[in-house]
């Protein structure tokens, strides 16, 4: 294992912007909870959405879990522009999974996820029409080795503390699974 660490020095930023080339521990949570990522394609919509910002915007992901209502990841964009990441992100999962649950004639919970979008909107200035994530993502600082793997024993492990699964291997949509699609940047 490399020390992504010794590169840039050891000051914690005060502010809780994702701005350095640090890595970050992230949460994007959906509005109200909602479990949204119940269904695979939604899951998808993210994975495919997390690997274009690799290929396009120079984002490295070393850890990740999408659980029901919630996505857990320890990511970096080297020119320390992963607060531009995360907003470009959050911005077209968001319409991107909206429109799969609205043209999605099988989604059988369309008019209750439409409807608490919309109910989350109305308390947004930036949202007109839905609202699908909480505004912030809780950027996290990680600025050594030991912050580091907890961060990433945490999210490994978040689907055993809730239930899902018995052992993080198990769980489809988690780096901790060795079959998953998704690999994840060495650090």
């Amino acid at each position: 294992m490399s020390n992504i660490f010794t590169t840039f020095g050891s000051a914690m930023s005060e502010k809780r912007k994702a701005n350095t080339e640090y890595p970050y521990f992230i949460t994007f949570t959906v509005v109200g909870w909602i479990d949204v990522f119940t269904r695979h394609r939604y899951c998808e919509i993210i994975l495919e959405s997390l690997e274009f910002c690799r290929k396009n915007k120079q984002l490295e992901v070393f850890a990740f879990v999408i659980m029901s209502n919630h996505i857990h990841l320890i990511a970096r964009q080297q020119d320390g522009k992963l607060n531009e990441v995360i907003r470009d992100f959050k911005s077209f999962t968001a319409k991107k999974i909206i429109n799969e649950i609205e043209t999605n004639p099988q989604e059988s919970r369309k008019d209750w996820l439409l409807h608490l979008f919309k109910y989350h909107a109305k308390y947004s200035r930036q949202n007109k029409t839905y609202q699908f994530w909480q505004k912030t993502s809780h950027p996290t600082e990680l600025y050594n080795n030991e912050i580091f793997d907890q961060k990433v024993e945490y999210i490994h492990n978040n689907p055993v503390k809730n239930g899902c699964v018995t052992n993080a291997e198990s769980y489809t949509f988690s780096s901790a699974n060795p079959e998953s699609n998704f690999k994840v940047d060495e650090w």
